[in-house]
């Protein structure tokens, strides 16, 4: 209760009314009219009090909510001077108000804080409506698209008419990359939509970051993991060839100059062919390493056609089928959609999933009730997928981010591009080759086709 006070006296003013109504009644059936006309005077009077009474807090009550809703915390009502019904009530509405006043107060510093951070991120954020107003728009994002200030997304065509198409036809939770070129310089995008809601107005947030640093950073690295695997391998071929050429040499030649023939034994003659054979057999792998390279250089562009993924998959097992030790292997195919098809090149997609097969089947041959699998399916977002997934030994942690390298191989007998092209092959489909291990639980390669 705000007052008990305030109550207390309602009720001694309606028990008041109701007993002059009485006495009125009483006084007009005994026929005393002057008293009756005098009661009805003060039951009319008292009405008009009460009626005041009543109206006076209300009025006030009412003053009140209006000055919280135009955020005017400055109202302070008397605790001092009137009724003590009216001074509790007074009291009670200067407490509420300075409790709602500290509430805004801080609400207002948590704003102005999220904002500041907001304002301060290296990621552009922005906000608009249905209708393409921007409601909101940090720094960052006037920055990435040289564009200040932005007060609707028509004002992005004047910075690209593709960008405001982009902006126009983005989808929630939709991701997009878009490369800006202006007088200044061409930045790649990266965009991702979400929608929230907001007074019960829904409302797209767009987060935009420049990807052109870590594209730059990941190109690096690429070009330095790679140049270390070749400068491996093309070490370990060339190594031999120039020790044994130079023990051959010394058969051949010494401080004085050419050996002259009747100082060269049989002996000398045999290991100087047996070395020139090691050359020979080095110098093929070394060719043969050029050609592997070439070859990943030199993947086809894809060509196109609607498969059906349930036929694709048996076809790449009856292949998959003839690698040694398979035998012991239990081999599923699970569709999860019937007459599933993907739309790609039949050729290109048959030698990654066989590639996938083989490197699964190789790694099975310790593993106790072996299992290889073919999954494919669609996802949640409309992604049709083939799975290759086994339970073998899985792949260490440590070397995850190596195995896509070219060349990389942890095999005595591979080359090292399986991987390397068979992502290159998803990537020229406009698709993705992703990997997730679980030692000795589970290994799965999926290929995600838009």
């Amino acid at each position: 209760m705000v007052s008990k006070n305030f109550y207390i006296k309602l009720i001694i003013r309606v028990l008041m009314l109701a007993l002059v109504a009485l006495l009125m009644a009483f006084a007009f059936l005994q026929e005393y009219y002057i008293l009756s006309a005098f009661l009805i005077l003060l039951f009319s009077l008292q009405t008009l009090f009460l009626i005041h009474y009543l109206n006076y807090n209300n009025r006030k009550i009412a003053f009140f909510f209006n000055a919280v809703k135009n955020e005017d915390f400055t109202l302070r009502f008397p605790e001092k001077g009137n009724i003590g019904s009216f001074n509790e009530l007074n009291h009670s509405l200067n407490t509420l108000n300075n409790m709602m006043q500290e509430v805004y107060l801080k609400n207002q510093a948590q704003e102005q804080y999220y904002q500041e951070i907001i304002k301060q991120a290296e990621i552009g954020m922005l906000t608009f409506n249905n209708k393409g107003h921007i409601l909101f728009a940090n720094p960052m994002v006037e920055k990435l698209l040289n564009y200040t200030p932005l007060n609707h997304i028509k004002q992005l065509a004047q910075v690209d008419d593709k960008l405001y198409d982009l902006f126009k036809n983005i989808q929630p939770f939709e991701r997009r990359l878009f490369q800006l070129t202006n007088e200044r310089e061409t930045i790649q995008l990266a965009m991702k939509s979400n929608e929230i809601l907001l007074n019960k107005e829904k409302l797209n947030l767009i987060t935009i970051q420049d990807i052109n640093t870590e594209l730059d950073k990941k190109e690096t690295d690429s070009w330095i993991k790679l140049i270390r695997v070749l400068t491996h391998e093309i070490m370990n071929s060339v190594t031999p060839i120039t020790s044994i050429s130079e023990s051959i040499l010394r058969y051949f030649k010494d401080e004085k100059g050419v050996v002259m023939t009747e100082h060269i034994d049989k002996n000398k003659i045999y290991n100087a062919a047996k070395g020139l054979e090691v050359i020979k057999n080095q110098g093929k792998d070394l060719m043969s390493f050029v050609q592997s390279y070439r070859s990943f250089l030199n993947v086809p562009a894809p060509d196109k056609e609607l498969i059906e993924v349930p036929l694709l998959l048996e076809k790449v097992k009856v292949l998959a089928s003839q690698e040694k030790g398979v035998n012991t292997i239990s081999f599923d195919l699970i569709n999860t959609i019937k007459d599933l098809e993907i739309y790609a090149d039949q050729k290109l997609i048959t030698q990654v999933l066989v590639n996938l097969s083989k490197n699964a089947i190789q790694a099975l041959k310790a593993t106790n009730n072996a299992q290889l699998q073919f999954i494919s399916g669609i996802t949640e977002k409309g992604q049709k997928y083939i799975v290759v997934k086994d339970n073998g030994p899985g792949i260490p942690s440590e070397i995850m981010n190596q195995i896509f390298v070219p060349f990389y191989t942890t095999k005595n007998d591979g080359t090292g591009i399986g991987l390397s092209l068979s992502k290159q092959i998803m990537h020229l489909h406009g698709g993705m080759l992703n990997v997730f291990s679980i030692p000795n639980q589970e290994t799965s390669f999926t290929l995600l086709f838009d």
